[in-house]
Protein backbone atom coordinates (compact mmCIF):
# COMPACT_ATOMS: atom_id res chain seq x y z
CA UNK A 1 0.00 0.00 0.00
CA UNK A 2 0.72 3.52 0.12
CA UNK A 3 -0.36 5.47 3.38
CA UNK A 4 2.63 8.29 3.75
CA UNK A 5 4.57 10.02 1.43
CA UNK A 6 7.20 13.12 0.82
CA UNK A 7 6.82 16.35 -1.57
CA UNK A 8 9.61 18.58 -0.90
CA UNK A 9 10.63 20.00 -4.35
CA UNK A 10 9.08 24.18 -4.61
CA UNK A 11 6.97 25.15 -6.17
CA UNK A 12 8.46 26.17 -9.35
CA UNK A 13 10.27 23.31 -9.62
CA UNK A 14 6.86 20.86 -9.33
CA UNK A 15 5.29 23.56 -12.05
CA UNK A 16 8.34 22.94 -14.42
CA UNK A 17 8.57 19.27 -13.90
CA UNK A 18 4.55 18.95 -15.11
CA UNK A 19 4.35 21.71 -17.85
CA UNK A 20 1.98 24.01 -15.59
CA UNK A 21 1.26 27.32 -17.20
CA UNK A 22 -0.07 30.04 -15.06
CA UNK A 23 0.14 31.13 -11.57
CA UNK A 24 -1.05 28.37 -9.37
CA UNK A 25 -3.46 29.97 -6.45
CA UNK A 26 -3.60 27.75 -3.59
CA UNK A 27 -1.13 27.23 -0.47
CA UNK A 28 1.88 25.02 -1.12
CA UNK A 29 4.51 24.42 1.25
CA UNK A 30 7.19 21.29 1.39
CA UNK A 31 5.88 17.91 3.24
CA UNK A 32 7.70 15.51 4.97
CA UNK A 33 4.96 13.43 6.31
CA UNK A 34 1.67 13.61 3.91
CA UNK A 35 -1.22 11.68 5.27
CA UNK A 36 -4.57 10.14 4.07
CA UNK A 37 -7.21 12.51 4.61
CA UNK A 38 -5.20 15.66 4.18
CA UNK A 39 -5.60 17.95 0.72
CA UNK A 40 -2.87 16.78 -1.63
CA UNK A 41 -0.87 18.09 -4.94
CA UNK A 42 -2.12 16.23 -7.62
CA UNK A 43 -1.81 16.74 -11.61
CA UNK A 44 -4.88 16.54 -14.23
CA UNK A 45 -4.89 17.06 -17.86
CA UNK A 46 -8.07 19.30 -18.88
CA UNK A 47 -8.71 18.24 -22.47
CA UNK A 48 -5.82 21.24 -23.69
CA UNK A 49 -3.20 21.41 -20.75
CA UNK A 50 -1.96 20.14 -17.25
CA UNK A 51 -3.47 21.73 -14.43
CA UNK A 52 -2.19 21.74 -10.80
CA UNK A 53 -4.69 21.36 -7.92
CA UNK A 54 -5.14 19.88 -4.55
CA UNK A 55 -7.24 16.59 -3.96
CA UNK A 56 -8.31 15.31 -1.03
CA UNK A 57 -6.80 12.06 -0.20
CA UNK A 58 -9.24 9.19 0.12
CA UNK A 59 -11.23 8.80 -2.59
CA UNK A 60 -14.93 8.79 -1.92
CA UNK A 61 -17.29 7.42 -4.82
CA UNK A 62 -19.69 10.08 -6.71
CA UNK A 63 -22.78 7.48 -5.75
CA UNK A 64 -21.85 7.30 -1.94
CA UNK A 65 -23.92 8.00 0.52
CA UNK A 66 -21.24 8.52 3.36
CA UNK A 67 -18.32 10.51 2.82
CA UNK A 68 -16.58 8.50 5.65
CA UNK A 69 -15.73 5.98 2.93
CA UNK A 70 -12.71 7.95 1.64
CA UNK A 71 -10.92 6.45 4.44
CA UNK A 72 -11.22 2.55 2.85
CA UNK A 73 -10.24 4.20 -0.80
CA UNK A 74 -6.75 5.81 0.23
CA UNK A 75 -5.22 2.66 -2.44
CA UNK A 76 -6.98 0.94 -5.15
CA UNK A 77 -5.63 -2.01 -6.43
CA UNK A 78 -4.19 -1.84 -9.56
CA UNK A 79 -5.32 -5.45 -10.59
CA UNK A 80 -9.43 -4.78 -9.73
CA UNK A 81 -9.88 -1.17 -10.98
CA UNK A 82 -11.94 -2.33 -13.94
CA UNK A 83 -14.13 -4.27 -11.60
CA UNK A 84 -14.55 -2.91 -8.70
CA UNK A 85 -17.54 0.32 -8.66
CA UNK A 86 -15.75 2.72 -6.69
CA UNK A 87 -12.62 2.52 -9.47
CA UNK A 88 -14.59 1.88 -12.77
CA UNK A 89 -15.24 5.19 -13.78
CA UNK A 90 -12.35 7.19 -12.79
CA UNK A 91 -10.06 4.70 -14.11
CA UNK A 92 -11.68 4.96 -17.44
CA UNK A 93 -12.09 9.05 -17.79
CA UNK A 94 -10.80 10.44 -13.73
CA UNK A 95 -6.84 9.93 -13.69
CA UNK A 96 -4.69 11.80 -12.22
CA UNK A 97 -0.79 11.87 -11.14
CA UNK A 98 -0.12 12.17 -7.57
CA UNK A 99 3.66 13.83 -8.01
CA UNK A 100 6.15 13.10 -4.86
CA UNK A 101 10.03 12.46 -4.17
CA UNK A 102 9.15 9.86 -1.66
CA UNK A 103 7.22 7.40 0.23
CA UNK A 104 7.51 5.56 3.61
CA UNK A 105 6.34 1.91 4.43
CA UNK A 106 6.72 0.36 8.00
CA UNK A 107 9.09 -3.05 8.14
CA UNK A 108 9.13 -5.55 10.45
CA UNK A 109 5.94 -7.10 12.42
CA UNK A 110 4.28 -6.13 15.63
CA UNK A 111 5.25 -2.98 17.73
CA UNK A 112 8.91 -2.65 16.64
CA UNK A 113 8.38 -1.98 13.18
CA UNK A 114 11.15 0.18 11.50
CA UNK A 115 9.76 3.05 8.93
CA UNK A 116 11.41 3.14 5.46
CA UNK A 117 11.79 6.05 3.09
CA UNK A 118 11.89 4.69 -0.49
CA UNK A 119 12.65 6.93 -3.09
CA UNK A 120 14.80 7.49 -6.78
CA UNK A 121 18.41 6.89 -6.59
CA UNK A 122 18.42 10.35 -8.75
CA UNK A 123 16.42 11.81 -5.71
CA UNK A 124 14.04 13.19 -8.26
CA UNK A 125 10.81 13.97 -8.51
CA UNK A 126 8.16 10.96 -9.51
CA UNK A 127 4.59 10.39 -10.47
CA UNK A 128 2.47 7.79 -8.90
CA UNK A 129 -0.95 6.74 -10.86
CA UNK A 130 -3.87 8.16 -8.88
CA UNK A 131 -7.53 8.31 -10.14
CA UNK A 132 -9.79 11.40 -9.20
CA UNK A 133 -13.54 11.99 -8.31
CA UNK A 134 -15.97 14.83 -7.15
CA UNK A 135 -18.71 13.95 -4.53
CA UNK A 136 -21.52 16.06 -3.62
CA UNK A 137 -22.78 16.07 -0.43
CA UNK A 138 -26.88 16.01 0.16
CA UNK A 139 -26.59 19.92 0.48
CA UNK A 140 -24.44 20.51 -2.10
CA UNK A 141 -20.95 20.83 -0.86
CA UNK A 142 -18.46 19.63 -3.76
CA UNK A 143 -15.59 17.48 -2.93
CA UNK A 144 -12.90 16.54 -4.68
CA UNK A 145 -10.74 13.42 -4.05
CA UNK A 146 -8.26 10.84 -5.25
CA UNK A 147 -6.67 7.35 -4.29
CA UNK A 148 -3.30 5.98 -5.18
CA UNK A 149 -2.85 3.33 -7.46
CA UNK A 150 -0.91 0.04 -6.06
CA UNK A 151 0.48 -2.46 -7.37
CA UNK A 152 3.08 -5.54 -6.44
CA UNK A 153 6.42 -4.57 -4.90
CA UNK A 154 9.80 -4.25 -6.97
CA UNK A 155 12.95 -6.04 -5.37
CA UNK A 156 13.71 -2.48 -2.90
CA UNK A 157 10.56 -3.01 -1.63
CA UNK A 158 9.17 -5.97 -1.36
CA UNK A 159 11.24 -6.81 1.88
CA UNK A 160 9.31 -4.05 2.99
CA UNK A 161 6.48 -4.34 1.93
CA UNK A 162 4.12 -6.63 -0.23
CA UNK A 163 2.39 -3.37 -2.62
CA UNK A 164 4.05 0.03 -3.66
CA UNK A 165 2.23 2.58 -5.41
CA UNK A 166 2.58 2.74 -9.12
CA UNK A 167 5.13 4.76 -10.37
CA UNK A 168 4.19 5.81 -13.72
CA UNK A 169 7.76 6.56 -16.68
CA UNK A 170 7.92 9.72 -17.67
CA UNK A 171 7.22 8.38 -21.31
CA UNK A 172 3.93 7.12 -19.76
CA UNK A 173 2.71 10.12 -18.24
CA UNK A 174 0.62 12.31 -20.77
CA UNK A 175 -0.87 8.59 -21.63
CA UNK A 176 -2.01 8.20 -17.75
CA UNK A 177 -3.48 11.53 -18.31
CA UNK A 178 -5.27 11.37 -21.44
CA UNK A 179 -9.06 11.61 -20.76
CA UNK A 180 -9.66 10.20 -24.17
CA UNK A 181 -8.12 7.13 -23.99
CA UNK A 182 -10.78 4.21 -22.90
CA UNK A 183 -8.57 1.25 -23.56
CA UNK A 184 -8.71 -0.55 -20.34
CA UNK A 185 -5.82 -2.99 -22.22
CA UNK A 186 -3.27 -0.34 -22.83
CA UNK A 187 -3.94 1.20 -19.20
CA UNK A 188 -3.36 -1.70 -17.63
CA UNK A 189 0.01 -2.01 -19.52
CA UNK A 190 1.21 1.18 -17.56
CA UNK A 191 0.31 -0.56 -13.95
CA UNK A 192 3.86 -2.43 -13.44
CA UNK A 193 6.12 -2.31 -10.64
CA UNK A 194 8.99 0.10 -11.31
CA UNK A 195 12.86 -0.79 -12.23
CA UNK A 196 14.33 -1.93 -8.86
CA UNK A 197 17.39 -0.98 -10.15
CA UNK A 198 16.77 3.13 -10.10
CA UNK A 199 15.26 3.54 -6.91
CA UNK A 200 17.08 2.73 -3.31
CA UNK A 201 15.66 2.28 0.65
CA UNK A 202 16.68 3.83 3.73
CA UNK A 203 15.85 3.52 7.87
CA UNK A 204 14.48 6.74 9.07
CA UNK A 205 13.25 7.67 12.55
CA UNK A 206 9.77 6.29 13.91
CA UNK A 207 8.63 9.95 13.86
CA UNK A 208 6.86 9.29 10.83
CA UNK A 209 4.14 7.70 12.68
CA UNK A 210 2.95 10.80 13.82
CA UNK A 211 1.55 13.09 11.26
CA UNK A 212 2.02 15.93 13.38
CA UNK A 213 5.53 15.39 13.01
CA UNK A 214 6.18 17.44 9.41
CA UNK A 215 9.64 18.56 9.18
CA UNK A 216 12.97 17.51 7.88
CA UNK A 217 13.98 15.29 10.44
CA UNK A 218 11.18 12.65 9.39
CA UNK A 219 13.90 12.06 6.46
CA UNK A 220 16.58 12.03 7.96
CA UNK A 221 18.24 9.10 7.26
CA UNK A 222 18.98 6.88 10.91
CA UNK A 223 22.19 3.75 11.89
CA UNK A 224 20.05 0.85 12.83
CA UNK A 225 21.32 -0.78 16.23
CA UNK A 226 22.50 -4.56 15.67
Amino acid sequence: MCGRYTIIVTLEELMLRYDIDGLYQGDYGPKYNIAPGQSVMAVIHDGKRNRLGQLKWGLIPEWASDPKMSYQMVNARSETLADKPAFRKPFERKRCIIPADSFYEWQGEGKHKQPMRIMMQSQELFSMAGLYETWTSPDGTRISTCTVVTTEANEVVQGIHDRMPVILPKEAEAVWLDRGLTDIRQLRSLLRPYPAELMTAYPVSTRVGNVRNDDEACIAQISLLL
